[in-house]
């Protein structure tokens, strides 16, 4: 198991019941989409035997469901993947409270006006990060804000060095809302472009049907406040 997965897991705040084996399963399905037992049992560690156990629990549960691959001649491979109600196992704080906000904000102001709050929400955050992090080194900045989207139940994991690296959110806290409100997204591009001061590039993202929203972050060429490049 590498360091990052086992940030990943402690970083997936899923409920009680969900622990161990159980939880790990589900922390790799919700970080790749679909997986066969096989890659399960070696991710894992474990015998196939103990992995379909677990699996046949989880999809008894209605947290997972399989689908049948047929691949040539071969036996076919079933793949298990998360259902709704396993996804919403996986932080999503405030995310009710905040949508009855935000329509009673719509209703009464506008669209603007809701949106204009959600960008205030990170516009303070990234102002407050910003003064504790001046001029603190990079690995000090990704680290903290590592930790305050792990707080919210992003389940961040860093991985790289000094100079570059990939910033990835395996969750999203407020997926209904970023459905509703995508500029909530380029709010959060802008907060965490102002915190790092680096160049944040979105690689991928979670609403086009990515299974994580991945940002590469490079620390060689400083930006505060500009704006942010988008790929996908």
């Amino acid at each position: 198991m590498t360091m990052a997965n086992q940030e990943l897991r402690s970083a997936a705040g899923l409920p009680d019941g969900f622990e161990g084996p159980r939880g790990a399963i589900l922390v790799e399905l919700k970080r790749d989409g679909a997986l066969s037992a096989k890659v399960l049992a070696a991710r894992l560690g474990l015998s196939l035997n103990a992995i379909r156990h677990h699996l046949r629990e989880l999809e008894a549960e209605s947290v997972i469901t399989h689908e049948r691959e047929a691949r040539g001649v071969g036996a076919p491979v079933f793949n298990y993947r998360l259902t709704d109600r396993g996804t919403a196992l996986f932080p999503a704080r405030y995310e009710a409270a905040l949508t009855e906000v935000l329509d009673h904000l719509v209703t009464s102001g506008g669209r603007d006006q809701a949106v204009e709050s959600l960008s205030i929400h990170y516009q303070r955050l990234g102002s407050r990060l910003a003064d504790e992090l001046a001029g603190a080194p990079a690995e000090q900045r990704v680290a903290r804000v590592v930790h305050v989207m792990r707080d919210e139940g992003y389940m961040a994991v860093w991985d790289g060095g000094r100079d570059e690296g990939t910033l990835t959110a395996h969750n999203c806290a407020m997926r209904a809302v970023a459905q509703r409100f995508p500029e909530i997204c380029e709010a959060e591009r802008h907060f965490l472009t102002e915190v790092l001061a680096a160049e944040v590039t979105r690689q991928t993202h979670m609403l086009t049907g990515c299974s994580a929203c991945e940002y590469h972050i490079d620390f060689r060429t400083p930006v505060s406040g500009g704006s942010v490049e988008e790929q996908a």
